[in-house]
């Protein structure tokens, strides 16, 4: 089985209303882009990343010389290719690499015809437990919506529980001034005393706030505080005074900085990222080492659509130091571009496909509707925040959104 083409197709999704975080917003749609490697027996793997259009098909396509007529089994040989230390210095590849390998790995399982997981070491367990993620949100087009308050936090948290089982619901802050949030969250946890809780503020907090912060969630039942401030540095100054376990999806993202965190430790649980890693395989990877070293592991949402959702299910199947639920976007999002529609929790969780690769084929109509859709609404700018203009985000943050 040989490589012969790659297409990618720029898709924007809806959300229900659009989200806002501490660098700016997601303006009522996730962009993806869609990937397929063709090879010469008929069969197409899928990938998928954060999309910018062109930009991202042309980067993508652009790589094609390196892989026609490569065997798409050779996943070593491909991370070389793409990831070698002269690329990875002048051409940050890592997303368009992992897109690649998950397209190869889908190959893979379709040419031997066994789901993804039986090729990553084999399953631990048949399905993967997801928290809520909640956001303080804008109005949708129809001006409902909207997420400004505790009571609007609850009662989002509440119908996510009743509609989909969550069990551990996760705040992202940094929008408002740290003591709203610190209110809200108190209130989360009031309203929700047998579940877990998680507070990200996507490490806009100073190195003092965080600590006040931190101190001051201490009797709750937190799961893991979430990059409260920025660097290995900052994160050692608030674990070091603050008796909650430290998670990050932001200072420890590669293997040189897992490597420090090791030698010196800063956080205690790593989220990885099938994206931000690189793929499916350096996840498994930071996972071992993480065992070795008595870090527990969880899992960062980018945003995706069911393709990558699908490697998350895959990877959370096969690596045993997984004692929380994962994040995910998804149930933000108003549908997916996958056969189906999207995919349904129960009890909080998400079965592991047993297709063939990663289980899941793409929808055409869907496809076609959402790419429509992107080419109507196009690219939006992730670190701004549309009803802001002139604001940008700084670290620490000292411009907080008005309180509502």
């Amino acid at each position: 089985m040989k490589i012969v083409d790659i297409r990618a197709t720029t898709v924007a999704i809806p959300l229900e209303a659009p989200i806002r975080h501490a660098n700016g917003g997601h303006w009522g749609r996730f962009v993806r882009t869609i990937v397929e490697v063709v090879t010469d027996v008929g069969l197409v793997g899928l990938g998928e990343l954060r999309g910018s259009g062109k930009a991202t098909e042309d980067a993508l396509v652009g790589l094609k010389h390196y892989l026609v007529g490569h065997d798409p089994f050779d996943l070593e040989s491909l991370r070389f290719k793409l990831m070698n230390p002269t690329a990875a210095l002048y051409g940050n590849r890592t997303a368009l690499h992992a897109a690649l390998e998950f397209a190869c790995i889908d190959l893979m399982g379709k040419f031997v015809d066994l789901p993804a997981s039986q090729l990553l070491g084999g399953r631990l367990r048949d399905e993967v437990k997801f928290g809520s993620y909640l956001f303080w949100r804008y109005d949708a087009e129809d001006g409902t919506g909207s997420i400004t308050t505790a009571e609007d936090l609850i009662a989002q948290a509440k119908e996510l529980k009743t509609k989909h089982g969550f069990t551990s619901h996760k705040l992202k802050g940094g929008v408002y001034p740290p003591e709203y949030e610190l209110e809200a969250y108190l209130a989360l946890a009031e309203a929700f005393p047998d579940d877990g809780l998680r507070y990200d503020p996507n490490a806009v907090l100073s190195v003092p706030e965080a600590i006040r912060f931190g101190k001051a969630i201490e009797h709750v039942r937190n799961d893991y505080f979430e990059d409260p401030t920025w660097g290995l540095e900052g994160m050692r100054s608030v674990r070091e005074r603050v008796n909650i376990p430290l998670a990050t999806n932001t200072v420890v993202v590669n293997f040189e900085q897992l490597a420090a965190n090791v030698l010196r430790r800063s956080v205690d649980v790593i989220l990885l990222d099938t994206t931000f890693w690189g793929g499916i395989r350096a996840c498994i990877k930071a996972a071992g080492v993480c065992e070795t070293f008595q870090l527990s592991v969880a899992m960062h949402s980018s945003g995706e659509a069911g393709i990558q959702l699908a490697t998350m299910l895959h990877l959370g199947s096969v690596i045993p130091n997984l004692p929380f639920a994962i994040d995910t976007h998804y149930h933000h999002m108003v549908d997916d571009i996958i056969v189906g529609g999207k995919m349904k929790y129960t009890d909080g969780a998400i079965p592991v496909p047993t297709g063939p690769g990663l289980g899941v084929e793409l929808d055409p109509d869907r496809m076609e509707q959402y790419a429509a859709y992107y080419r109507e609404t196009g690219n939006y700018t992730y670190d701004r925040d549309p009803k802001r203009p002139g604001w940008f985000p700084l670290i620490p943050n000292d411009r907080w959104a008005p309180t509502p």
